[in-house]
């Protein structure tokens, strides 16, 4: 007698034999439906983006867990890692100089968390870092930001480095999480503390994009008009959209295999 089969087996199993374009459509249905939940659950929207670095601070503590249980690395990209500290000590400077508020104690508190994370890696636990995997080259990423935010930066009354600083944070925190898609992409198979750790920056992701989209809304475009002129606006929420979507696809079998009892996440060829 074959087993029944749960609606949401059922449900998991038409959408993994649509084809892209529709896996597309839908997943920006999904989108828009979980953003007007959202508007009408949480009243105000700043806790989003507080909740979206909670988040963020959450998958941080997973890994410090995962590196203290079980002494090993492997799977982490030290780069991802790095990148990530990069922005957050950037973005740190200009909370500093420009204002100051909860988002500059979860960014400090993350920050630090993130800067033992790449302690352990480089000197604790350097024999279990897998660097053959981790071979994306940061520069890639790097450079195209501070070219990119030399050009394209806020148009308030604060100084110009300041300004080209946070735009550099902007955009590099969109890309940080390339490094550790490329490590998974070799490796094909995610463990579960690394698997937690991703999903929970696609959760912040999506919390973090939610936030500025029901911002702009409220505001009847306003806000844009509040962040500068120019193409800074523009930029702004296409970087919270980009990394949002960069995730999107592993987040969907990462669900997938929590809901199918799988402890081990196996990525099929081409999703990260």
């Amino acid at each position: 007698m074959r087993p029944q089969r749960t609606p949401i087996h059922a449900v998991a199993t038409w959408v993994r034999r649509q084809p892209p374009k529709v896996k597309a459509f839908l997943a920006v249905v999904s989108g828009m439906a979980a953003l007007v939940l959202l508007r009408f659950v949480v009243h105000d929207h700043d806790n989003l983006f507080v909740a979206a670095e909670a988040v963020h601070s959450l998958g941080i503590g997973v890994l410090i867990y995962k590196l203290m249980k079980e002494k090993t690395c492997a799977g982490i990209s030290l780069k991802s890692q790095e990148l990530t500290a990069i922005f957050l000590a950037v973005r740190l400077y200009c909370s500093f100089v420009m204002e100051y508020d909860i988002h500059t104690i979860l960014d400090l508190s993350t920050l630090a968390a993130t800067l033992w994370v790449i302690y352990m890696i480089r000197f604790k636990l350097k024999s279990s870092y897998m660097e053959d995997k981790d071979n994306f080259a940061i520069y890639y990423v790097l450079i195209p930001c501070a070219v990119l935010a030399l050009f394209i930066h806020p148009s308030t009354s604060h100084n110009l480095v300041n300004r080209i600083s946070w735009a550099f944070a902007v955009y590099l925190e969109a890309v940080s999480v390339l490094p550790q898609l490329r490590v998974m992409q070799n490796t094909k198979i995610v463990e579960p503390f690394t698997a937690h750790y991703v999903f929970a920056l696609g959760v912040a992701r999506f919390l973090a994009c939610a936030h500025w989209v029901l911002q702009v809304l409220d505001s009847r475009g306003h806000l844009l008009v509040a962040l500068g002129y120019g193409l800074w606006p523009s930029m702004v929420l296409i970087s919270e959209i980009v990394q949002t979507f960069i995730l999107a696809d592993f987040c969907y079998y990462y669900v997938k295999s929590v809901l199918g009892g799988q402890l081990v996440l196996r990525l099929p060829p081409g999703v990260v």
